[in-house]
């Protein structure tokens, strides 16, 4: 709902048709140039992400756990790109910028649900290391394939929990005559500025909700690379301490990347104050976050690159034995 101010003063209620994204200011250069640039870090999202999912479901020596979660983080990688990103290319484009009340509401939804199911895997990912490095005779029974699956479940469940609580507190705020989001898609912080309501409860709940993601899910990977810290150091053997290293590192990059755009976005107060510096941070952990993810975890995974390989040379047989 929208409210209309009359002349008297008084408020009524209007209904809310859409919102108009602003998205980045600039003349049609700047917009094309903008709409290139989000063109571009899509396609290698989707190309990247798409591809360790086939390597990984194609290969059946990357048929365990860590893996497994490799693969859903591709596709929760892809998925929340795919949600924001063609819209954005949207509006750079057309002159209409609107989106429905409905179409922002199922945007947020979504985004919101992905966003935190990311975070939520990470955590497990950390923890699945933890067990594979620390405790290499209870894992293959600790981290069976039907754990595996319902971890990924509950991260699902956990990113539809905040999602369900973070919309309906949103789109049940009354909305002012002002129907401008000044952001290239529908998230918190700037539907917020446009609320006539108090906003105090919202935004206690989005600081508390993601504070406490936050903070639960970095205590889990900080816990479990602390213990495997120590495990790799009473290691004797170079060769295995230089492979734990490396696929210990790309985790932690990728956790340290996806924390921190996360924490400065939402999770401390300034948050809500500089729109501008939140379309920049947004970029980064919607479009090169994931763009970032799949290499990665290919170019420092001998695994994976094995894998890629061996791919190659079977579509090469394959197209021989065509020809």
């Amino acid at each position: 709902m929208a409210t209309q101010v009359h002349r008297n003063g008084s408020l009524s209620a209007v209904s809310l048709q859409g919102f108009v994204l602003v998205g980045f200011g600039g003349s049609a250069k700047i917009q094309a140039l903008l709409f290139a640039v989000f063109l571009t870090l899509y396609v290698v999202t989707v190309l990247g992400n798409l591809t360790m999912i086939m390597v990984i479901t194609l290969d059946a020596r990357l048929h365990s756990p860590m893996y497994f979660f490799l693969k859903n983080l591709s596709f929760v990688d892809f998925c929340y790109s795919s949600v924001i990103a063609p819209k954005a290319m949207t509006i750079f484009l057309s002159s209409s910028k609107v989106i429905s009340f409905a179409g922002c509401a199922t945007q947020f939804f979504f985004f919101s649900l992905l966003v935190t199911t990311e975070g939520f895997l990470l955590a497990v990912m950390a923890y699945d290391r933890f067990m594979a490095i620390c405790s290499p005779l209870r894992y293959p029974v600790t981290m069976c394939p039907m754990a595996c699956a319902r971890l990924v479940l509950g991260t699902y469940c956990g990113g539809c929990l905040n999602s369900i609580v973070q919309t309906s507190l949103t789109f049940q705020l009354p909305f002012c005559s002002s129907n401008r989001i000044d952001h290239f898609y529908c998230d918190v912080p700037p539907l917020l500025q446009l609320a006539c309501a108090d906003t105090t409860l919202n935004e206690l709940v989005m600081f508390g909700i993601c504070g406490l993601i936050i903070v639960s899910t970095t205590l889990v990977v900080l816990i479990s690379y602390g213990y495997i810290t120590m495990t790799i150091l009473r290691m004797r053997s170079g060769s295995g301490r230089h492979k734990v290293f490396s696929t210990c590192g790309s985790h932690m990059t990728a956790v340290s990347l996806f924390y921190g755009t996360v924490f400065v976005m939402y999770a401390q107060p300034g948050a809500l104050t500089s729109m501008e510096q939140g379309k920049v941070v947004s970029v980064f952990y919607t479009l090169v976050i994931p763009m970032l993810n799949p290499l990665i975890y290919s170019l420092r995974n001998k695994d994976v690159k094995d894998a890629l390989r061996r791919l190659g040379q079977r579509h090469s047989l394959v197209k021989e034995d065509v020809q």
